[in-house]
């Protein structure tokens, strides 16, 4: 029986895993260089957790089970439920504000496609107990940092309000479903769609033209202007949190109070980062203010984060590098430093000691473990990439030195064995 992975997941090979593994380890320094910490969550919760906060429809994107003990149960199809539920079960009189971070698996039972699959990773952060405009301005500065820590060029960083586009929407008179076709109308980019449901009802004409009015404002004083100086202190936070960005030095935000982000519990600020090159699957990231208390029945606090699509970013870079016709700026997964092997049962009792001393000392030590011929060992030491090679017999045990051979370029030295850690690691 061939047994193939289950559609929507992947394996990641060496190549691949140095880079995601690279990709990580730049994003997570960025995060604590912000005063970040790391915490982590189950990779499977209450089915609850999820409907509670996003509505019984959304079953039908989970992995959900019922377990042994009939506990309705789902794998996390993202991780800012899970960390809130921790923060208001367990963290709530931490001193605020808290810093969080986060980087794991998460699962959703969608159609496979570019950049889009039934397991992906996500990075992403929550920020407790702030609120400010100074808080919002830190946040965004942060994404736009971890997308800087990659290399990425291609990115288009937007920032809303969400408060002051409900406000723009609330002149319709629509109902509740009817307001909710709206929003995600405006969410998705639909003008049509936005036309014909404003075309739906009479009256609605001085609405639409405010809306697309606040919608394409390019500044925070046009979008004022066209609100007739409605949502004053929503302005004030959104302008304010701008010139804070723009000393922390981050300049390629575009103002875009059509970002609606789709779910009803963001209260605030909002931000989307897009990679044009991607096409439809351009959206990076996304997040801003919210308010859970409700789904955890805590006191409300000012809560904002963001989630970053860790999978795409990683496609992103590699269509910049196919388009410049360059490799990712990770470098190559680098095999072992030294590649060792023995030609008899005396040279292999003097050679393990050696081994297990580079190892200790930090050197990555790879060993001979089929006694091969030197040249198949020479073979398989290039295959996998390790720069010198080292093949100890009886004369070398008799003369106290080892010859270590550099593959690169065949260069070949005599090393005493008291030196071989100094060489490897000065080489």
């Amino acid at each position: 029986m061939a047994l193939q992975k289950p559609i929507g997941t992947r394996d990641f090979g060496p190549a691949e895993t140095h880079v995601r593994a690279n990709v990580a380890s730049r994003m997570n320094a960025v995060f604590r260089r912000f005063g970040y910490r790391e915490v982590q969550t189950p990779t499977f919760e209450d089915l609850a957790l999820f409907t509670a906060k996003s509505g019984a429809g959304v079953i039908d994107e989970l992995y959900n089970f019922k377990d042994k003990g009939d506990r309705d149960l789902t794998l996390r199809p993202e991780l800012t439920a899970p960390v809130m539920r921790m923060y208001f079960a367990e963290h709530f009189n931490d001193p605020k504000p808290i810093k969080w971070f986060y980087f794991g698996n998460c699962f959703r039972y969608d159609r496979p496609q570019a950049g889009r699959y039934r397991e992906f990773w996500q990075f992403g952060c929550e920020q407790i107990g702030a609120g400010t405009p100074l808080a919002y301005a830190e946040l965004l500065a942060l994404a736009d940092a971890c997308m800087a820590s990659v290399g990425l060029r291609n990115r288009d960083f937007y920032v809303g309000h969400v408060k002051i586009l409900k406000a723009a929407v609330e002149t319709f008179g629509f109902d509740p479903e009817t307001r909710g076709k709206l929003m995600r109308a405006i969410d998705k980019g639909d003008r049509a769609a936005i036309q014909q449901l404003a075309d739906a009802k009479q009256g609605c004409e001085a609405a639409l033209d405010r809306l697309f009015l606040v919608m394409d404002a390019p500044t925070v004083a046009a979008a004022r202007n066209a609100m007739l100086d409605e949502m004053k202190s929503e302005f004030d936070e959104l302008d304010a949190c701008l010139k804070a960005l723009a000393a922390f030095g981050v300049a390629n935000v575009k103002l875009n109070l059509g970002i609606a982000r789709g779910l009803d519990y963001y209260t605030g600020i909002v931000f989307e980062m897009h990679c044009p090159i991607l096409g439809a699957q351009k959206q990076l990231l996304g997040g801003g203010g919210y308010d859970l208390s409700g789904v955890f029945g805590g006191q409300s606090v000012p809560t904002m984060g963001f989630g970053l699509g860790f999978d795409r970013t990683i496609v992103a870079l590699e269509e910049e590098a196919k388009r410049d016709g360059t490799e990712l700026a990770f470098g190559k997964d680098k095999g072992p430093a030294v590649y060792f092997a023995a030609l008899s049962d005396a040279a292999l009792a003097k050679v393990l000691p050696l081994v297990a001393q580079l190892r200790a000392a930090g050197i990555e030590t790879d060993l001979d473990l089929l006694g091969r011929k030197p040249g198949a060992v020479a073979k398989h030491a290039d295959a996998v990439g390790a720069r010198f090679l080292a093949i100890v017999g009886d004369r070398d045990l008799e003369s106290g030195s080892v010859q270590v051979k550099e593959l690169a370029t065949g260069n070949q030295v005599a090393v005493p064995v008291g030196n071989l850690g100094a060489h490897f690691q000065n080489a």
